[in-house]
């Protein structure tokens, strides 16, 4: 048993989709909760002006029944309200008439940093709208909204994930600086997720590592150039003496004394505060000619989709790991096996 995401949509088009298949009967959704993460993911000083012209809503088309899941597939929609400006230039279908709207006319310059050369070089695309337009981050809505549902399931096991941005400084300075300059910056957002009991993952393939997971899932996300886990790369430069954790036994049961690790050892989580970090770069919407990235990265907002990516995969591997057709049957398994254990959060 497993969680799988399937998301279809592009950037101007009617709406984003998302397909969540694998979760367990009887989960309670709050649609306020989901619209939080929504609203969240717009915040911050900086956004970009899109943020500003959407208001992102979940709406559930199948798979839930007055607010509870049904075991099947779970069908979420986030609808573009910019779509209203780009009926022609994204219609699905040929339309007839004199083109008019945003979009009609071929984007033939290439933005560095974007998908624009590479997708037009992959699928031989004249219009590189063809590729830009699903490699926008503007698809992150749609995640976030699967992330929502993944962090509702994880709660039922006393997990709790959280993300924030760690590593822009005097981040108001600096998003003014850049925007006078018609330039933005980059960040580095930090996740970490509690409660998560050990046992998540395994070494027995690389497939199952539980870090190799993770990392995956936060390079999925639109501008993460790089990932680390607990001290990641600073671990490096330690000696064998500094960099592991050691092992004792209190009320709570087996822990670590520290947590370099990040809560995650051999590929599988050893019941410490799972803690990664992922470093973006500016976004490549174009304000000046090369360099033009879009002012919200680096905001606060950002680490909301980092967190929905985080919450998703331990959500996986927790349905992997527990099972279950029923919620009930899900947070049983939970508890035998923490019975089983000996282990506290």
């Amino acid at each position: 048993m497993t969680l799988g995401l399937t998301t279809a949509g592009e950037s101007h088009g009617p709406a984003l989709v998302a397909i969540v298949s694998g979760l367990p009967a009887g989960l309670d959704l709050d649609r306020e909760a989901i619209d939080r993460d929504l609203h969240r993911r717009q915040q911050g000083y900086g956004r970009s002006p899109r943020q500003q012209i959407e208001t992102d809503t979940v709406e559930v088309l199948a798979g839930l029944r007055h607010g509870r899941t049904l075991g099947t597939p779970l069908a979420l929609v986030v609808r573009n309200r910019d779509h209203k400006n780009w009926i022609w230039g994204m219609s699905p279908w040929p339309l007839e008439g004199e083109p008019e709207g945003k979009g009609t006319k071929p984007v033939t310059v290439p933005r560095p940093g974007h998908a624009d050369l590479a997708g037009a070089m992959k699928y031989g695309l004249a219009d590189v709208r063809d590729a830009l337009e699903r490699a926008s981050a503007r698809h992150t809505a749609v995640f976030v909204a699967a992330g929502a549902v993944a962090k509702t399931l994880l709660r039922q096991i006393g997990v709790e994930v959280d993300g924030t941005v760690v590593g822009l400084d005097d981040v108001e300075r600096r998003v003014d600086e850049a925007r006078r300059d018609r330039d933005t910056v980059g960040g580095v957002v930090e996740v970490r997720a509690r409660g998560v009991p050990p046992g998540l993952g395994s070494y027995a393939s690389r497939e199952d590592r539980l870090d190799a997971r993770l990392a995956a899932a936060l390079m999925g996300i639109q501008a993460v150039k790089g990932v680390e886990i607990g001290e990641g790369f600073a671990a490096a430069a330690l000696r064998g003496s500094e960099a592991h954790d050691e092992i004792l036994r209190d009320e709570r049961g087996l822990h670590r004394r520290t947590n370099r690790a990040g809560g995650v050892e051999a590929g599988i989580s050893n019941g410490e505060e799972i803690v990664l970090r992922a470093g973006m770069k500016p976004l490549p919407t174009l304000m000046r000619p090369l360099q033009t990235v879009d002012l919200a990265t680096g905001d606060p907002a950002q680490a909301l989709v980092a967190e929905a990516a985080v919450a998703f995969e331990l959500a996986r591997a927790a349905r992997e790991k527990f099972g279950g057709d029923a919620i009930g049957d899900f947070v049983a398994a939970h508890g035998a096996y923490l019975e089983r254990i000996d282990w506290s959060p």
